[in-house]
């Protein structure tokens, strides 16, 4: 049984697991991992690769096919029974190939998104996958962090962590060191422990690993924890359509199988025809070709630094028509200089003579690398550089040692400012730094509050960041250090200017964001009028548009705020929290947002967008659980390029839904037909179940690859609600499919007038020929096959071409001609059949001429 470490002071806990606060050794927490296993919690197991094969066979229609197969090897048609029987495991192999391979493809994205600890090993601290922690690693935690194991506390900053998700207590708790005696008390109430799981809001602590994986308390309940596999609408919507379908032509298979009975047809026959038109009729893969291209294109987002960690993600992103971004690293390069400062000359402080600069050297955050080289976020990262380039880094380090922290409240995105405190002799020196308006509130003297306030507003209009510096001195401390207690009173020692500079190629993204109909929109705690310079200098605004403060939102209704909203291009002084309104104002005007945030408090209006992005770099782990992509560059860049791929996925699953749909529809009419025009039935069950392996199979999936449209990003956002068969799609399913069959049946009825003994050969050959000239044509819905380039979808191009191949071998071959029912033809009836099938492949390029031609007028 493990040992109550919340009843042992830390000293004791640190003997009990063999560690001390050096950490452990690299070979012992190898030797640890291999004894107490990764500390993850177990989840649903994986299914054996011999369950996707055999789910195949579970399709009703496909059931059937088997049994009538089966019953015509009994009546002695083994060759129609084997052929079929092949067919039908072709098929499965195709189906499972593809469903096998984007559920590794989504397991290797998961893999990805795998949350980091920061860990003491040998006294060295280096960040790590949180799944490699054992117990007695050492770890330090910080606001935002995910607690990723149940932790000692040994230290503590001002630490504070909400554990709602295992007490359903919703306030955080204010943690501590000390021993707690009580053995027999709730997780609620054990202050001197931190639990896997559970979030860190403020302050910082280092931390004891105790228990991992499902040793955890977080793994007592972890059977609660597992997740269903994601569906997107796309696919439901598919499901539904697919459902309604198939009963219209199970009906329409009744209607051919009673006519045929009429016409005196066999019956064993007529049932394996109509069986097998059923089969190929209903799209049963394209639910597993729209994962696929879901899949796909969440690899490609991720090799572009756009990792997916919700796979509706990457179908929504077609719809954004707001991006609201943050500033800071996102728009601009997220390196930080200082370009300006200014100390006052009068200050009083007592201790240098240089205030400023001791100010900027002792508020501050900074690790130390080990190789000493400074390493944090980036304004405390150019404030702490500027500070070593005043004097030398071991004057630097000197002076932190000789005026020791011995408190701190950290910084908040809603004080906007962060305090320490240190030891003077037997005095306390307070530092308050923070944006110029907050310093400004707590300054005593009404002449520096005027001085820093147009100072501030000089340097902000030049797209400055300012960072303002106060301080006073205490002869002792309050009872309780809180920002209440102690940020007032403050004596003005300065300030310094910042610039980030934008991203090189920011302009020329937010063009290409505007010209495709979405509305950029920046939100940051800047300035405004730093804010504003930087969203003039990217274009996100211009003269006109408006610019909003945190502080005027807070005094608007909803109702006035919606009003307002989409004329903002710029929100400033905002606080996390109201960024959930901005959100929620968007989408009341019927828009899809993306948001991005990295904070934690940014976590409820991630949830909220449509697509809730994270900052990969700088994110908080809550921002990241909450969002739906993560940044792993956090360049606005990649947030475009992201809703790009959105838009060519869907597109693309548009296109084979439009292919398939079309060719599917073709063989019903085909069938259904030719009876009603006094003609034989033109196909045997096996010509249709090999016309469906063809239709469904490489070409179909090859669409996939397509790449984007030229004017991909020139048209406006696609409405999410809007049905698939919109713009037309659905008319050229129906007259496509039409000309496909009537292309067919007067091949059909040009071979018998001519009596030629190959007519059921012609016809199977234009109809599978025709199928893939309606590929080749439907790459693209308005750019013409030859201008387009047919190598670049040399996946497809190779698919069509093997396809081809193959229905050469059925007509050539002799084993095959027995096996399909085939004859050879002559290379006059071949040429024939391929001019036929281009007539469906003219008539679509035809369609996109059309469809120019209206745009034009």
């Amino acid at each position: 049984m493990i040992k109550q470490f919340l009843n042992i002071d830390v000293n004791e806990a640190l003997k009990e697991l063999h560690t001390s606060t050096n950490g452990l050794s690299q070979l012992e927490a190898t030797n640890r991992l291999a004894k107490y296993g990764p500390n993850e919690l177990v989840t649903k197991k994986n299914k054996p690769i011999w369950v996707y094969f055999f789910a195949q066979f579970k399709d009703f229609m496909i059931l059937i096919l088997m049994v009538a197969a089966i019953i015509s090897g009994l009546m002695g048609d083994v060759a129609d029974t084997i052929i079929i029987l092949i067919i039908i495991l072709l098929n499965a192999l195709l189906g499972f190939s593809q469903e096998y391979k984007a559920e590794k493809s989504m397991e290797a994205l998961k893999q990805m998104s795998i949350t980091k600890a920061q860990v003491v090993r040998e006294g060295r601290s280096k960040i790590i996958p949180s799944e490699q922690l054992v117990p007695g690693d050492i770890i330090h935690l910080e606001a935002g962090n995910i607690v990723p194991a149940d932790l000692r506390l040994v230290e503590i900053f001002a630490i504070s962590i909400d554990e709602s998700s295992l007490t359903g207590e919703s306030s955080a708790v204010h943690k501590k060191v000390n021993i707690i005696a009580n053995k027999d008390i709730s997780l609620g109430d054990q202050l001197n422990m931190a639990f896997k799981g559970t979030l860190v809001t403020g302050g910082r602590a280092v931390g004891l690993v105790v228990a991992t994986g499902m040793n955890t308390e977080l793994g007592k309940i972890a059977n609660l924890l597992q997740e269903d596999k994601l569906t997107t609408p796309l696919q439901k919507r598919m499901g539904a359509f697919g459902k309604n379908l198939s009963y219209i032509i199970l009906l329409i298979c009744l209607v051919l199988f009673v006519s045929g009975l009429v016409r005196g047809e066999e019956p064993f026959k007529l049932l394996l025809l109509s069986i097998s038109l059923a089969v190929a009729a209903i799209p049963e893969a394209l639910p597993a070709l729209i994962t696929i291209a879901l899949s796909k294109g969440a690899a490609r987002l991720a090799k572009h630094k756009a990792l997916v960690r919700k796979l509706p993600a990457v179908e929504t992103l077609g719809s954004v028509s707001f991006i609201c971004t943050d500033k800071t690293g996102t728009l601009t390069q997220n390196k930080m200089k200082v370009v300006e400062q200014f100390e006052k000359t009068d200050s009083a402080m007592p201790i240098s003579d240089t205030p400023l600069l001791l100010a900027i050297i002792l508020n501050q955050d900074i690790q130390f690398d080990q190789s000493g080289e400074p390493i944090g976020e980036s304004t405390e990262l150019a404030l702490v550089k500027y500070g070593i380039e005043q004097i030398t880094l071991t004057q630097f380090h000197q002076q932190f040692q000789q005026f020791p922290r011995v408190a701190e409240i950290p910084f908040d995105s809603d004080r906007k400012c962060m305090t320490t405190i240190h030891s003077v002799g037997n005095r306390f020196l307070v530092i308050v730094k923070g944006a110029s308006e907050r310093i400004q509130s707590l300054l005593v003297n009404q002449t520096d509050k005027k001085s820093l306030l147009t100072l501030s507003n000089q340097w902000a209009e030049q797209g400055m960041r300012i960072i303002a510096y106060g301080y006073k001195m205490l002869d002792q401390l309050p009872q309780t250090i809180t920002s209440e207690t102690i940020e007032n009173d403050l004596e003005w020692i300065g300030q310094v200017g910042l610039m980030d500079p934008p991203r090189t190629n920011v302009i020329k993204v937010i063009q290409e964001c505007i010209d495709a109909g979405i509305n950029p929109v920046m939100i940051t705690g800047d300035h405004p009028a730093t804010a504003k310079a930087i969203a003039m200098q990217v274009g996100i605004m211009k003269e006109h548009d408006l610019v909003m403060l945190g502080s005027e939102l807070a005094h608007l209704s909803d109702v006035q705020f919606k009003k307002q909203v989409l004329s903002i291009k710029v929100y400033a002084r905002v606080s996390p929290n109201q960024k959930l309104r901005i959100v929620k104002a968007l989408q009341s005007h019927n828009h899809f947002v993306a948001m991005t945030g990295d904070g934690v408090n940014d976590a409820p209006s991630l949830k909220a967008a449509n697509i809730g992005v994270a900052m990969g770099i700088t994110g908080t782990d809550v921002s990241k659980e909450a969002a739906d992509i993560i940044l792993l560059d956090d360049g606005f860049a990649t947030i475009v390029n992201a809703v790009k791929e959105g838009r060519r996925i869907v597109d693309n699953i548009r296109k084979f839904i439009k292919y398939i749909m079309t060719c599917n529809g073709a063989e019903i009419w085909t069938i259904f037909l030719a009876p009603l025009l006094g003609m034989p039935i033109p196909l045997l069950p096996i010509h249709i179940l090999w016309i469906n392996l063809v239709t469904d199979g490489l070409p179909a999936l090859a669409l996939a690859n397509e790449k984007a449209e030229v004017d991909i990003m020139k048209r406006p956002p696609r409405n999410a609600s809007e049905s698939l068969f919109e713009g037309g799609l659905g008319y050229h399913i129906l007259w496509v499919g039409l000309l496909m069959a009537g292309v067919t049946l007067a091949t059909q009825a040009y071979a018998i007038h001519n009596q030629s003994t190959h007519w059921q050969t012609m016809v199977f050959t234009v109809l599978s020929l025709a199928q893939l000239g309606h590929v080749l044509a439907v790459r693209s819905d308005k750019t013409f096959l030859f201008k387009q380039g047919i190598f670049s979808n040399s996946l497809l191009l190779l698919s069509v071409l093997f396809t081809f191949c193959l229905q050469l071998a059925v007509i050539y071959i002799p084993f095959l001609n027995e096996l399909f029912k085939t004859e050879p033809l002559s290379l006059k009836e071949l040429g024939f059949c391929i001019l036929m099938a281009t007539i469906v492949f003219h008539a679509v390029e035809l369609e996109k001429l059309i469809k120019r031609l209206q745009n034009i007028r």
